[in-house]
C-alpha cells in the first residue's frame, strides 16, 4: 500500500477570499435578535402590517371589558387612568377674549353648555371626558360625534356631544359599498379618499352587542362625515387605523394571576374542612349501627359528627381505637411575595406605578414616592396633551364655537378666539405640602416663573383668582377685618417683592425627618 504526499495548497483565489470575508461579516455584524440558531429557532413572529396585526381585535376588547367587570386589577387601571387624566375636568380658558364683560358672557354660555352637552342626557361634559378616557383605556378607542340640534331646542347652543363605543364601527373592508362615492374605499370601517384622507365613518344604528344578529348588513349601517366625528385613540404604529387597548399586553398576566388566586382560595377552603378519622386496630364487634365511642346504638344521621370537639377537650377512646387527623394543605409562605411580584410587572405594562395601581405604599419613603409620582405625572401629561385634549377637548370647543355663532351668541371674531382657547387640566396635589409651595415661591422670586403659570398649574384661572383676592380684600375692608398698621417697634409684614429668609438648619433637618418618616 502506497501513500501519496499531502497535496500542497496554493494561495487562495480572490473568490475564496471574498467568500470567507462574507461569512465573517455575517457572523460579526449580525444582531443576535435576528439569528435563527438554537436559541431563536422557536421565535418566528409574522411580518404583519399595522392594520393586519389587529386581527382578533374584538376578542381583545371582549377580554379587556371582562377583566374590568370581574377583576379588581382591570377596574383599578381604568379607574385610576380616568382620575389621573381628567380629575374633575379639563377646562378651557378663553384668555384671548380681552373684553371682560364678553369674556364673562362666554364663560356663562360655556357653563350652560357643559350641563347640557351629553346627547344621552346622563352626564355633563366633564363626566363625558372621564367616560371617554375609561372607554379608550378599556377598548383602545372611542368615538365622539357632533349632534347638531334645532335652533328652537331648549339648549344653550344648538349642539350636543355623543360618545360612541368602538363596536359601533365594524372592522369592515370594502372597495365598493352602497352610499359610498366612487373611488373611495372602506378600511376597518373608516372611509378613505384616494389620497388616504378620512372622509367618513360607518356606524351601526344600534350596538351590535345588544342584538342577536352580528353579521354586517348594509341596511343597518349609516355613513357619518368625518368632520362630525372625532376618533379618540393612540395609534400603536404609523398608519394604524384603529386602536388597541393599552391593557392588551397585560391581559394574559391578569388572567393567570386571577387563576392563581382562585386556586389558592379553593385550597384554603379545603384546608378549612378539618377532619379526623377513627381507625380500628381490631374488627368492630359492636356492629355498624353502634357508636364506636360509647358502644351505644347510634342515634344521629349519616352527616352527624361522631364526636363534638371543643377547646381543651380530652376524649378517651376505646381499646383498639386510634384517631388520625387530616393534614390539609397550607396557603404557602410565598403567596404575598408572588402576587406582589406579578403585579409589579402588571403595573409596569399598564404604564402606572405599582403604588398607585394597588394602593400598596409599604416600605416606600417620601422621597422615593416623589420620584415615582413625578415620572408618572410626566407620562400622564403626555397622554393629556397628545390624546385627550387634541382628540376630544379641542374638537368639542370648536363645535361649541360654531354652534354659538349659528345661534348668534358670539361674533365671528369671538368664535375664532374661542377656538384658540387654553386648556387647563386638573392640577396635581402637592406631594409635600410645605416644600412644594416654597419651591414655587422661590421660582417666582427668581423671576423664572410667573404667578399665572403657578396658578394655572393648580388648575385655576389666574383672572378668577385675582378677582377673588380683590373681592376678599374689599370685603375685609368693608367689615373692618383688615389688621391695623403695626405700632412703632413692632414686627412689620413682609413688603411686596421682599424675599423670604432662608430656612435655618433646624428647619431643613425637620423637613428631612418628615421625608424619612
Amino acid at each position: 500500500m502506497t501513500t501519496s504526499a499531502p497535496k500542497k495548497r496554493g494561495r487562495p483565489t480572490n473568490a475564496e477570499i471574498e467568500a470567507r470575508a462574507r461569512g465573517l461579516m455575517n457572523v460579526v455584524s449580525r444582531y443576535e435578535a435576528a439569528g435563527t440558531g438554537r436559541r431563536m429557532a422557536g421565535w418566528n413572529p409574522p411580518s404583519s402590517g399595522p392594520n393586519r396585526a389587529i386581527t382578533g381585535l374584538q376578542k381583545i376588547r371582549d377580554r379587556s371589558r371582562d377583566a374590568r367587570r370581574n377583576e379588581w386589577a382591570g377596574e383599578s387601571f381604568v379607574q385610576k387612568w380616568g382620575t389621573t387624566l381628567i380629575g374633575v375636568g379639563i377646562v378651557p380658558r378663553f384668555t384671548r377674549v380681552k373684553n371682560k364683560d364678553r369674556k364673562q358672557a362666554i364663560n356663562d354660555l360655556w357653563k350652560d353648555f357643559v350641563a347640557q352637552s351629553d346627547a344621552d342626557g346622563v352626564l355633563n361634559l366633564y363626566g363625558q371626558q372621564t367616560l371617554a378616557v375609561h372607554s379608550w383605556i378599556e377598548a383602545g378607542e372611542v368615538f365622539a360625534r357632533e349632534r347638531p340640534r334645532g335652533m328652537d331646542a331648549p339648549l344653550a347652543v344648538p349642539m350636543q356631544v355623543q360618545l360612541i363605543e368602538a363596536e359601533y364601527c365594524p372592522l369592515l373592508d370594502a372597495d365598493q359599498w352602497n352610499g359610498m362615492p366612487p373611488g373611495n374605499k372602506i378600511r376597518s370601517g373608516i372611509e378613505l379618499s384616494k389620497a388616504g384622507r378620512r372622509v367618513a365613518y360607518w356606524f351601526y344604528k344600534e350596538h351590535p352587542g345588544d342584538g342577536l344578529n352580528t353579521t354586517i348588513d348594509p341596511s343597518k349601517l349609516v355613513r357619518v362625515p368625518a368632520d362630525q366625528v372625532r376618533h379618540i385613540y393612540f395609534p400603536s404604529r404609523p398608519g394604524a387605523l384603529r386602536g388597541v387597548s393599552p391593557l392588551t399586553s397585560i391581559l394574559t398576566n391578569l388572567r393567570n394571576v386571577s387563576d392563581y388566586e382562585d386556586a389558592v382560595l379553593e385550597r384554603q377552603k379545603l384546608a378549612n374542612l378539618f377532619m379526623a378519622f377513627i381507625k380500628w386496630s381490631l374488627p368492630n364487634m359492636a356492629g355498624a349501627d353502634t357508636d364506636p365511642l360509647t358502644g351505644l346504638p347510634f342515634g344521629g344521621d349519616a352527616a352527624s359528627p361522631l364526636a363534638g370537639m371543643a377547646p381543651g377537650t380530652m376524649q378517651e377512646l376505646e381499646p383498639g381505637q386510634e384517631v388520625i387527623f387530616a393534614n390539609p394543605p397550607e396557603a404557602g409562605t410565598t403567596y404575598s411575595d408572588y402576587i406582589r411580584t406579578r403585579h409589579l410587572g402588571t403595573a409596569s405594562g399598564g404604564g402606572m406605578p405599582y403604588e398607585v395601581f394597588s394602593g400598596d405604599i409599604a416600605n416606600v419613603s417620601d422621597r422615593t414616592l416623589r420620584v415615582i409620582m413625578n415620572e408618572f405625572r410626566r407620562f400622564a401629561e403626555q397622554r393629556q396633551w397628545q390624546v385627550v385634549i387634541p382628540m376630544f377637548c379641542q374638537p368639542v370647543v370648536e363645535w361649541f364655537a360654531k354652534a354659538a355663532l349659528l345661534k348668534g351668541e358670539v361674533t365671528v371674531e369671538e368664535a375664532g378666539l374661542i377656538k384658540r382657547c387654553e386648556h387647563a387640566p386638573h392640577g396635581w396635589a402637592h406631594i409635600h405640602p410645605v416644600q412644594d409651595p416654597q419651591g414655587k415661591q422661590i421660582e417666582l422670586e427668581m423671576g423664572v416663573r410667573s404667578r399665572s403659570s403657578i396658578i394655572g398649574s393648580a388648575g385655576d384661572d389666574p383672572d378668577t383668582v385675582d378677582q377673588e383676592r380683590a373681592d376678599d380684600k374689599a370685603r375685609e375692608d368693608e367689615l373692618g377685618l383688615t389688621p391695623p398698621p403695626p405700632e412703632p417697634g413692632q414686627a412689620t409684614q413682609k413688603k411686596p417683592g421682599e424675599k423670604n429668609k432662608p430656612l435655618s438648619p433646624q428647619q431643613l433637618l425637620m423637613f428631612e425627618d418628615e421625608d424619612r418618616s
